[in-house]
């Protein structure tokens, strides 16, 4: 399965592009669903018709969905829900409070992945193209299994069996001075069952000849800068990007004063775009005089992105870490365009690499050829930040 994940800083037109492109893949034939896992949702709005979680077709070959988080968690996180209700309700919150407390901040981030591997794992469409949420939203999602993985294997997997064990000889007093049970072994499983599907979906996600984002940007500066750090942040988590789609950008035949500033400006964040963004391929779409919504306006938006390409293949197949070995050394090599060294920060703990840029962490499960030795040097050098490993004697 091709999967694309559009995304982009809100309100520059990524869910007009995403529908454009399942119409042209449904076109040429693909089975494609487009799945907005975006909570302020508008890929119906887009498409002008009713959408619901479930996949519904809009034309032959194509597919929409809008995810619906709270039916996910009934499906998916039903004995945790139910379990944490139980807790609240006996420190005192009434049923609904607890019902609402108990759908954890970032669920929603969560089940976008669960619902992306499910449909990957069915094997139903040829091409899964995601309409995902403003790039931070975004960003946090695809960090997911990085992070939930560390938490995992430091914490939550001792607590699990630690769980089972004493489960048996402190339950007969514990609901009694408590008020609520012990979590059973469903409740237990259920966190490292997620951890396990996210898991598996972060070898799609890395494979950057079968996943790639995507980045829409209009020609404006604080666009522009959010979409710069946003693939910067896609290759510490080894997410390729292979297309930039510059949107809304004033047509040369607009002579009308008013605008004469405007396609100025525009004139020189283009070319910013197509610089800063280099070797990526970048597609320059128009301001369209007519809103993108409803089918005739997506037609028009599919023939101007895509003519008679064939918007599944890989653009550029970007390679974002590498490991080289060169004059008796090992080299960690990270794809992170435009980011200053004084930005990073760099930590090394037993076989893991801690890799930080501002609020955006990676822990890198280092290969066997580099987890015995110690970084002794970094520097960045044509966009890639460039690692020394050395023998710690």
């Amino acid at each position: 399965m091709r999967v694309i994940l559009m995304t982009g800083k809100g309100g520059v037109g990524k869910t007009s592009v995403a529908a454009a492109t399942g119409l042209r893949c449904a076109e040429l034939g693909y089975r494609t669903l487009v799945l907005s896992t975006d909570p302020a949702h508008s890929l119906a709005d887009s498409f002008d018709l009713e959408l619901g979680h479930e996949p519904k077709e809009v034309v032959k070959n194509l597919w929409g969905a809008e995810l619906d988080a709270l039916m996910e968690l009934e499906g998916n996180w039903g004995a945790v829900k139910k379990y944490i209700t139980e807790v609240l309700q006996a420190r005192g919150l009434d049923g609904v409070q607890a019902e609402e407390l108990a759908i954890l901040p970032g669920m929603d981030e969560i089940f976008g992945l669960v619902r992306m591997k499910r449909h990957y794992d069915e094997g139903e469409y040829d091409v899964l193209i995601i309409d995902s949420a403003p790039t931070g939203t975004a960003l946090r999602l695809l960090s997911l299994p990085e992070v939930g993985g560390w938490y995992m294997r430091r914490f939550y997997k001792p607590l699990q069996s630690m769980s089972a064990t004493l489960r048996p000889l402190f339950e007969p007093f514990f609901k009694p001075i408590t008020g609520f049970s012990l979590p059973t072994n469903e409740v237990m499983d259920a966190p490292y069952e997620f951890y396990q599907q996210i898991e598996e979906l972060e070898k799609v996600l890395t494979d950057n000849i079968q996943t790639s984002v995507r980045l829409v940007t209009n020609p404006e500066k604080m666009v522009i800068k959010e979409s710069l750090r946003a693939h910067a942040y896609l290759s510490l988590y080894n997410v390729s990007t292979d297309l930039v789609i510059a949107n809304r950008i004033i047509p040369e035949e607009v002579d009308d004063p008013f605008f004469q500033r405007w396609k100025e400006n525009q004139s020189i964040y283009k070319k910013e775009i197509h610089d800063n963004f280099h070797p990526l391929p970048v597609k320059e779409v128009p301001l369209f005089s007519e809103e993108m919504c409803g089918l005739a306006a997506l037609e028009r938006l599919k023939d101007t992105l895509y003519k008679d390409e064939d918007p599944s293949k890989v653009y550029y197949a970007e390679n974002t870490i590498r490991v080289v070995k060169k004059d008796g050394y090992y080299s960690l090599e990270l794809y992170l365009p435009g980011i200053p060294k004084d930005q990073i920060k760099l930590n090394k703990t037993g076989d893991e690499l801690n890799v930080r840029i501002g609020n955006h962490r990676r822990n890198l499960v280092l290969p066997q050829a580099l987890a015995a030795l110690q970084p002794s040097g970094a520097k960045i050098e044509e966009d890639y930040l460039k690692i020394k490993f050395a023998s710690a004697n």
